[in-house]
């Protein structure tokens, strides 16, 4: 209903039964498959930002800084610069493989040495390894101008432009994900009380992180495959959601799904405001919103008590 181009609630119906002049039908059918795939990114970084919280016990997990964004986009970088990939459902295999990579690589650096991988080696393992794919992808990107252009785009991360066509291969990933996560939510209350607790109350730690792990790895891998690494989301969302329901996992995973898809949705949708007739990158939106929320987080929970 926003953009360019207003449209109104008759234009939508209008759609469905042909009534529409050629310029409405063609605002109003651009507008729902971004809408539906700013619910279903929102839906999925939301849950994977709780899960990837939850598993690490760190308030500052979400798939960026966890290196899960940038192994997915490394992968689909490759793809295209390499291989010459073009299609969507080509992308999602190399983005949830890049994914899972990262994520594994992440784990046994932050293994490495007494104590395991704590919160806070899961951080600081995370947060170097994404810097060290960011840097990689920048460097197969700058010498290719016939690509770097499409590829910047995409790495800022967006719904626009979006079609059926390209949100049809990600559902299922999307949807295993959310199922998985969302079985894995109790689980996560165990891990809450801390490894010993959780293994003496009869829970199989290393599973419970890997089933978390899995799901958010499709989550992520297939959202980014389609629209690029969006960041903030992950992150937002699930600290907003306990300030709601609190720290229970059976209502932040649910509830970071409904948040997640709101807040996407309202950020593409002010993208499209305040940049009328042109527009922002959703990706541009959420980094807006998400840095203030990132530094009152890091204020509020001090790097001690991770």
């Amino acid at each position: 209903m926003f953009g360019a181009r207003a449209t109104s609630w008759s234009d939508i119906t209008g759609l469905l039964d042909g009534s529409l002049d050629t310029m409405a039908e063609a605002a109003v059918a651009s507008r729902l498959p971004r809408t539906l795939l700013a619910i279903m990114a929102g839906a999925a970084l939301g849950v994977s930002g709780a899960a990837m919280q939850g598993l690490t016990r760190n308030p500052l997990a979400d798939p960026g800084l966890l290196g899960v964004n940038a192994g997915a986009a490394l992968a689909v970088v490759i793809g295209i610069a390499w291989f010459g990939i073009e299609l969507a459902s080509d992308y999602l295999w190399l983005a949830i493989f890049g994914a899972g990579v990262s994520a594994v690589v992440v784990y046994l650096i932050a293994s490495l040495g007494r104590g395991g991988a704590t919160p806070l080696r899961l951080a600081l393992s995370g947060a170097v390894v994404s810097a060290a794919l960011s840097s990689l992808t920048s460097a197969i990107i700058l010498p290719r101008a016939d690509i770097g252009g499409l590829i910047q785009s995409w790495l800022i991360g967006g719904v626009g432009g979006a079609t059926l066509d390209q949100i049809t291969p990600a559902l299922p990933f999307v949807i295993s994900g959310l199922l998985i996560c969302g079985l894995s939510a109790r689980k996560l209350n165990m891990l809450a009380l801390g490894d010993d607790m959780a293994s003496g109350l009869g829970e199989r730690v290393a599973l419970v992180r890997l089933m978390a792990a899995l799901g958010a790895i499709l989550l992520c891998g297939g959202i980014t495959a389609v629209c690029g690494p969006i960041a903030f989301v992950g992150l937002v969302v699930p600290h907003v959601c306990r300030l709601v329901v609190g720290s229970d996992y059976r209502w932040v995973v649910p509830l970071s799904a409904l948040a997640g898809a709101l807040l996407l949705t309202s950020a593409d949708i002010a993208g499209r405001l305040i940049a009328r007739p042109a527009e922002l990158d959703v990706g541009i939106m959420t980094a807006l919103v998400g840095a203030p929320v990132f530094l009152w987080i890091v204020r509020r929970h001090k790097v001690k008590s991770l």
